[in-house]
């Protein structure tokens, strides 16, 4: 029976993963914000599951039914949430499984009801608005209105537990105080029209955490969604320039062992084409270069441009289904076939290295 090589092999410390978590719930906790732990960017791996509860979150969130299923199996009793818009053809699962989900479709909705009264079980609903980001969310706020008084009043197996929004994963809407407090606004009016007060407004996700850390999130959401700022705090301090004081951005190391080192020339010895994928790849010719090969490739971990070389002065030039191809020319260390490059990650390369079977998970 074939037994899989060392590498690639991705390296989790989970000291580091936990310190980040309660970095982040302390924040949040100091501003009167639950925190749901986002766990599909680390594919519901149970070892990282665990550090988000240990660490004090209120929920344990993701998108995926089979990243939250095994959870309870592994002794872990927080709320569970579910973060995309269930299916028709899911419902079923979502009741059994979640204790909340998020929702933007009357027929889900009903649906959902039904499955919660088979089940004899209240299933808590959080009712989306789209304030433009444009993906899910009602965007007629009179339609949300109305759909949730009906949840409130017609749909007895619902509990409509309070609203929440996306920003800045499709359409790169800031989560500004003022398209916070468009939230708070539609919350405040579902109010007046049920006659209670909403438990919850879920004001967003990673981006909303510089709302925390400027202190202006508007006073109402007592919610966030939080994975990417959490597993590996890149966005803030890279993108948006934010010092994440105490926390750290190598919880996630992906390394990878070099397979062939050699001088070749920079630029593709004859008639360009298109790559394996279809694209057309512009290349620049800087002569004979010193260039090293390593066992990991697209299949592994999607867009070469989402890894971080960590080796000084090497540049990652491209790959293929099964390659990272390197220049290494201004690398002081003597690499050879058998060394070990590691590499930083970013969320999309972290969706995909552990999704991979073919990545071997390390926990330090």
């Amino acid at each position: 029976m074939y037994k899989k090589a060392g590498y690639p092999k991705l390296i989790i410390d989970l000291n580091k993963l936990r310190t980040n978590v309660e970095k982040v719930q302390n924040m949040c906790e100091d501003k009167g914000v639950e925190l749901a732990g986002v766990i599909k960017g680390c594919s519901g791996l149970i070892p990282c599951a665990q550090q988000f509860e240990r660490a004090g979150c209120a929920y344990i969130a993701s998108s995926r039914l089979e990243q939250l299923q095994p959870l309870r199996e592994h002794g872990i009793q927080l709320p569970l949430m579910m973060l995309r818009v269930p299916m028709l053809s899911e419902v079923e699962d979502v009741v059994e499984i979640c204790d909340y989900s998020l929702n933007s479709d009357l027929d889900v909705l009903k649906a959902l009801n039904v499955q919660a009264r088979i089940q004899d079980k209240k299933h808590n609903v959080i009712l989306m608005a789209d304030c433009g980001d444009l993906r899910e969310g009602f965007w007629d706020k009179d339609e949300m209105v109305d759909v949730a008084e009906m949840v409130e009043k017609e749909m007895r197996n619902l509990h409509l537990a309070g609203v929440g929004v996306n920003v800045g994963c499709y359409g790169s809407v800031m989560a500004t105080p003022e398209k916070l407090q468009e939230l708070v606004d539609i919350a405040e009016r579902i109010e007046e029209r049920i006659g209670r007060e909403l438990e919850i407004i879920s004001g967003g996700a990673t981006s909303s955490l510089m709302r925390v850390v400027d202190d202006n999130l508007p006073e109402r959401v007592n919610m966030l969604r939080v994975g990417e700022g959490i597993l590996l705090n890149y966005d803030l301090p890279h993108l948006y320039g934010y010092e994440m004081e105490g926390m750290y951005d190598d919880a996630f190391r992906v390394r990878a062992e070099i397979i062939e080192v050699r001088d070749k020339p920079s630029h593709p010895v004859g008639e360009i084409g298109f790559d394996a994928f279809g694209h057309r790849i512009q290349y620049e010719d800087r002569g004979i270069r010193r260039r090293a090969l390593v066992g990991i490739g697209k299949c592994d971990y999607g867009d070469p441009d989402e890894l971080i070389c960590c080796e000084p002065g090497a540049e990652i030039l491209g790959a293929s289904s099964d390659h990272t191809i390197l220049d290494v020319q201004d690398v002081k260390r003597n690499l050879r076939v058998g060394d070990i490059i590691e590499f930083g990650i970013k969320y999309a390369t972290l969706v995909y290295l552990t999704n991979s079977p073919n990545i071997e998970k390390v926990y330090i």
